[in-house]
């Protein structure tokens, strides 16, 4: 097969397609452009079966920085692919922003919530390296895996370190509510992200999330 036979590989967002990605000014022009650079993402990706496509998909935040996929998705609904592109971003870097407090959270969580646990599928014993891992693993399988199954192990983490992050607040805000309020309400917020996620699941398994 020559050259000009070969298949084309599936289009994906690599460097310089992002870089050139504005996000229009209207509101309907957002959001068509939110909803088209999710669906090139996860099916290019998907199609491509290349180790190094995930690995970029991993670490797009970090390349790109996450301000640009703020502009891209940040404003799609909750229950949407480009919603749930960004709620896995956001929530693998702030594991890589505070990895000991991530791990100090989903370890007092999981004593509460053994069968999340095992759906998050964090190392044991869950440490700062460990938690890392993870979170890239579970981002990767956008990729490599069941999509569905990706974000119901990113909803099931987020729900341990929501449970472990209440239960810290209990034991180590005591005594000043300005603290345990705020603990106790971005506890509220991972569950909700976990919610999302978990309708998510259900929105691509039967076939309406894209």
């Amino acid at each position: 097969m020559s050259p000009r036979e070969q298949p084309r590989r599936p289009t994906f967002l690599g460097p310089r397609a992002m870089d050139s990605l504005e996000a229009p000014g209207d509101a309907a022009g957002r959001e068509a452009a939110a909803h088209a650079t999710a669906r090139l993402l996860v099916e290019g990706a998907q199609s491509s079966g290349d180790a190094e496509v995930a690995a970029r998909l991993v670490g797009l935040a970090d390349e790109h920085g996450l301000e640009l996929l703020a502009q891209l998705w940040a404003d799609a609904a909750p229950e949407s692919l480009p919603g749930a592109l960004w709620r896995l971003y956001v929530l693998r870097q702030w594991v890589h922003a505070a990895p000991s407090e991530a791990s100090r959270q989903f370890d007092e969580g999981r004593r509460r919530a053994p069968v999340l646990e095992a759906v998050a599928g964090v190392a044991d014993p869950p440490g700062p390296d460990e938690v890392r891992t993870q979170v890239d693993a579970v981002l990767a399988g956008v990729a490599t895996g069941d999509f569905a199954g990706t974000l119901e192990r990113a909803a099931a983490f987020a729900r341990v370190v929501a449970v472990g992050r209440a239960d810290l607040a209990d034991d180590e805000a005591r005594g000043d509510e300005t603290a345990e309020d705020a603990l106790t309400t971005s506890a509220g917020r991972l569950v909700r992200t976990a919610e999302h996620l978990e309708a998510c699941a259900g929105r691509w398994r039967s076939g309406s999330l894209l």
